[in-house]
Order: structure tokens, then C-alpha cells, then sequence
């Protein structure tokens, strides 16, 4: 990290999701709280296996991958955080050489400016999102126009392969699931793949409708990855603990249940408010207690059901 990217900060509010639980959602609905995104100053490290170090810090789950070749990161989490990943990387030989963003958000891609010479992948809709004005509204943030030395350095389509580190990298679009921009990384001999925020273990997920995602294509992306991994494979989400196989299944399982269930509640004329105040069947009522409450989560699905099918105006 010999050269500093340009210090020019990055201005974005997306750090104002995760700083209380007071948040307006759908129809007035309060965000729930969720204890991964609280203020913290320094990275939790875990060693998934030889050369593999989970980090978890205040934002999306970061993956480093050392070796001979140098350190590799999958996402960099808050602008803020950046001084405590450098922190935590210097513990760790080599230097850094690649960065992926999974996703456009601020709390994967915070960290882009800071990272010296490292080389940034991402999807072309990540550049394009990055480069350009962007609102959420349901968090009330705007991410203003990242300077050009934190925006990516190779973008791609539907993949890239990255040899590095003895491993076979492999990064694979999504489309129109979390967002537009949406990638998983496979790493092959590990048998690890990091999925963004394709899932929230354990919790309902931010699906973020505005910038082209949509719950029910999100459950029939996490189906094509269920195909192409095992049950011995490591599934990092994006927010959450370290997960397996069955987990993802129960998370791609709840988001089709949850979206039939307010399409039924939908096509009998009922009202969002109507439906979020019958709420959801009781079994899912445990995944309402993390970054998403249950009225919230109802309103996400409802806006990605009312848009499908509706012209992309992103």
C-alpha cells in the first residue's frame, strides 16, 4: 500500500443505515436492529482454513485470501473502518494485489479509496452505480459519486477468473437479485464462495428494488449457486455467521415462502399496510430479528412483486 488513492472522501450515508433503529421504512416501519452493524474501530479475524481469514468489522463480512502471491479481498467494508483493515492486513504477508466488490453499497465498498495500488474488480453496473448519484430510500441515504480512484479497475459482465494464491478465483454475476450489480466469488480448491449480499444468514435481507434487485429472481440466483456447490462447501454471507449448504437452502426456502405468501395476501386486493399488519406465518417469525424486521421485509417483497415485470428504469 505504498501509493494512498485519492483522499478525497468518499461521500455516502449508507453508514447511517447501521447507526440506530430508528429508520423509516414501507408505510412507517422501523428498521430492525442488527448488532453487526454497530460502531466498532477494529476487525474480529477467523481462520476459515490455511489461507482464508474471515473479517468481520462494522459493515458486509470481508474474506482475505494470503499466499505467495500476495493478499486478495473480497469487499473492504465502511470508508471508515479502512485505518482498522489496513491494521488487520499488515498482520499478514505480501502485498495487497486484488480487491472485489460484490455489490455497489457502502458497506462493501467503503474501503475502495484506500487501498493503494490493489487492483479493483466488480460488475459493470458496481462501476456504473459507483460513478453516478445513488439513493436508497428506505434508509433515507444518498452515496454520492465515488472519486475515480476508488472506483473498480476491471469490470466485467457475466464472470472473471482469477488465478492467485494457488486458487482458481472465480467471480459470477447475479443478475437482478440483491441489486444489479451483484457478484459471487467461488474460490475452487478451498471449496469457499463468498456470496455478498445474495445472503443474510439467519435474517431477512435489504433487497434493494431501486437498484434493480428483486426477491424472486434473488431465490432463483441462490438456486443456480445451491447447484454448483457442496455440502462441505463454506458459504460466507454478506452479513451474518459463517454458513453451510443448508443454510443458504433455508434462506433461499424462506424468501420464495415469504414472497408466495404476500403475493396471495396481494392478489385478494389487501393493502400493504393491511398485509403487514396480518403479518407473516409464525415460522418465520425468528428471521425478523436481525437487520430487517418483519413489517420492513414485508414491504420490500411487496415493492419487488408490485415492479416485476415493470420496465427497468434504473
Amino acid at each position: 500500500m505504498n501509493k494512498q488513492r485519492n483522499q478525497h472522501h468518499v461521500q455516502y450515508a449508507f453508514k447511517s443505515v447501521c447507526m440506530a433503529a430508528t429508520f423509516v421504512g414501507f408505510a412507517g416501519v422501523a428498521v430492525a436492529d442488527d448488532s453487526h452493524h454497530q460502531d466498532k474501530t477494529a476487525f474480529t479475524s477467523s481462520e476459515l482454513k490455511p489461507g482464508f481469514v474471515l473479517l468481520q468489522g462494522k459493515g458486509g463480512n470481508v474474506l482475505l485470501s494470503h499466499g505467495e502471491d500476495g493478499l486478495l479481498l473480497i469487499d473492504n467494508d465502511y470508508t471508515e473502518m479502512s485505518p482498522a483493515l489496513e491494521t488487520a492486513l499488515k498482520g499478514y504477508d505480501g502485498k495487497l494485489k486484488y480487491v472485489f466488490n460484490t455489490h455497489w453499497h457502502g458497506d462493501h465498498t467503503g474501503g475502495n479509496q484506500a487501498l493503494g495500488e490493489a487492483e479493483i474488480i466488480a460488475h459493470d453496473n458496481v462501476h456504473k452505480r459507483l460513478s453516478s448519484r445513488q439513493e436508497v430510500k428506505l434508509f433515507n441515504m444518498v452515496s454520492e459519486p465515488y472519486p475515480k480512484d476508488a472506483l473498480p479497475d476491471i469490470t466485467f459482465d457475466h464472470g472473471v477468473t482469477l488465478r492467485f494464491n494457488a486458487e482458481t478465483v472465480n467471480a459470477l454475476h447475479l443478475p437482478k437479485g440483491h441489486t444489479d450489480g451483484d457478484s459471487i466469488i467461488f474460490f475452487e480448491s478451498a471449496n469457499i464462495v463468498h456470496m455478498g449480499d445474495h445472503f443474510f444468514a439467519g435474517m431477512f435481507p435489504f433487497v434493494d428494488v431501486a437498484s434493480g434487485g428483486n426477491v424472486r429472481n434473488m431465490a432463483e440466483n441462490i438456486t443456480s449457486v445451491l447447484d454448483r456447490i457442496q455440502d462441505s462447501t463454506v458459504v460466507v454471507p454478506g452479513h451474518g455467521e459463517v454458513s453451510d449448504k443448508q443454510a443458504l437452502i433455508d434462506f433461499r426456502n424462506m424468501l420464495s415462502a415469504t414472497a408466495d405468501e404476500v403475493e396471495i395476501m396481494m392478489k385478494k386486493g389487501l393493502s400493504l399496510e393491511t398485509i403487514q399488519e396480518k403479518g407473516l406465518s409464525q415460522q418465520w417469525d425468528k428471521w425478523g430479528k436481525g437487520f430487517i424486521n418483519e413489517k420492513t421485509w414485508i414491504g420490500i417483497v411487496h415493492d419487488s412483486l408490485s415492479k416485476a415485470g415493470k420496465p427497468d428504469a434504473s
